[in-house]
């Protein structure tokens, strides 16, 4: 029985070796089907970015959507939370703060030391990005059925999941 995924057009028939043949084809091809994802991830983030703010590097949209979920935090505890190092981190919310994005106080535990949030403009922008991004994700699935959108959920939660639990 031929199915078609993606480019990929395969015969399902078995192949003396037991079904290694298709097995290895369907691998491949979600393979692919992975990869298109994280590109059109990817080009989602850009144009996310770009709409935030388009003097910012993409990296600022990270953490300000790290901001709008988490709130106000050190600069240190956003860098490890975004996976970024410190000091592009301390560059980034430097210009955040010169952009009236990110407000900062004196840590109450230890004047030294900052703590950022969002400003309100920053929480206004990134909500507005926010609702921009998922018009463009809920225009790809809006016709999907409910069974399709279950399946395809549960399908990425067992590949996405920790199988060392």
């Amino acid at each position: 029985m031929p199915i078609t995924l993606g480019s990929y057009s395969l015969d399902m028939q078995t192949t003396s070796e037991g079904g290694k043949s298709s097995r290895l084809e369907l691998e491949l091809a979600l393979g692919e089907q992975i990869n298109a994802l994280l590109s059109a991830t990817r080009a989602l983030s850009e144009l996310s970015a770009a709409h935030f703010h388009a003097d910012l590097q993409p990296a600022a949209f990270h953490i300000a959507r790290w901001l709008y979920a988490f709130g106000p935090a050190r600069p240190s505890a956003i860098a490890e939370a975004v996976g970024m190092d410190r000091s592009s981190t301390s560059t980034l919310i430097g210009k955040m703060r010169s952009l009236d994005l990110l407000d900062s106080s004196p840590a109450p535990d230890d004047r030294r030391s900052i703590i950022v949030g969002l400003s309100e403009q920053g929480r206004r922008r990134v909500a507005a990005t926010l609702e921009e991004r998922g018009k463009e994700f809920y225009a790809r699935i809006q016709d999907w059925s409910e069974d399709d959108l279950a399946r395809l959920t549960e399908l990425l939660g067992r590949l996405t999941s920790d199988r060392s639990t």
